[in-house]
């Protein structure tokens, strides 16, 4: 599953794509399951992980989340991609 973040700050805008570790993250710290992502998720939930895509992507960010969360104006999901569970991958995916 990736999610694509629009992030809106008083200053500027990006853009973030979480993978894969940014779900793992986020199962770690909030103690649930990527198949729960579709039954709904909170703000924190959809702030969390723009601070992990954003950290693992090289911006940098507050070391404490509070303070991400703080900077924040708003943000939204703007693409939300959901592999099939039983497609096959190649070469060329």
């Amino acid at each position: 599953m990736q999610l694509t973040i629009k992030l809106t700050f008083a200053d500027n805008e990006q853009i973030v794509t979480t993978n894969l570790m940014t779900i793992v993250a986020w199962e770690r710290k909030f103690k649930r399951k990527a198949s729960q992502i579709g039954d709904g998720i909170g703000i924190e939930d959809l702030a969390f992980m723009a601070y992990e895509a954003s950290r693992q992507n090289g911006i940098v960010v507050p070391a404490l989340l509070d303070e991400y969360i703080k900077s924040l104006v708003n943000l939204e999901v703007i693409e939300q991609i959901t592999p099939k569970a039983n497609a096959a991958h190649t070469a060329t995916d």
